[in-house]
């Protein structure tokens, strides 16, 4: 247990890093950044409890606000999502499968759950975050262009890392 619980300290500050120091600055069209941090989110264990669930969401997102100058934003996506995540987690993954499996990733889950769990939450994520950001609706045409480019490049980089740390499950 101790060594999950380095592994996903580990993998905060290193998520942190990265988004607040390269992906930062990537910009695609003007129009979007990649948010990778949330993988954070995606990939905590089943049974982490629900508050401090909450916690470590809401601190990751402040941790990009701090350095991203958003006052909340991120804490406030970060945050629907884990409790999205909860929602989804109970309602597609049975009780024994939680026992036996640890964390939801693609080697563990397979790529067809991972893949609308990523895209559902992903796509939640930055839809609240930006139209918190704008908080119009007129402009409803740019809101919805940003998030699908955004929501696209982030799962595009989270299948890429997911792959690049892909465990093959099975005897040998």
């Amino acid at each position: 247990m101790n060594k999950i619980i380095v592994y996903n300290f580990l993998r905060f500050f290193i998520l942190v890093f990265v988004q607040v120091v390269l992906l930062k600055n990537i910009t695609m069209y003007n129009l979007n950044i990649p948010f990778l941090y949330i993988l954070f989110i995606f990939l905590l264990p089943f049974k982490t409890p629900k508050f401090f669930l909450f916690f470590l969401s809401f601190t990751i997102g402040l941790g990009v606000d701090v350095f991203s100058n958003t006052l909340g934003l991120h804490a406030a996506a970060c945050t629907l999502i884990a409790f999205l995540r909860i929602l989804y987690i109970s309602i597609t993954v049975q009780n024994e499968s939680q026992e036996t499996i640890i964390t939801p990733n693609l080697s563990t889950m397979g790529f067809r759950w991972f893949f609308i769990y990523t895209l559902l939450l992903t796509f939640t994520h930055h839809f609240c975050l930006y139209l918190f950001e704008v908080f119009d609706v007129n402009t409803a045409f740019n809101l919805f262009s940003k998030v699908l480019l955004t929501t696209t490049l982030t799962l595009f980089l989270v299948f890429i890392t997911e792959l690049l740390f892909y465990k093959k499950q099975g005897n040998g």
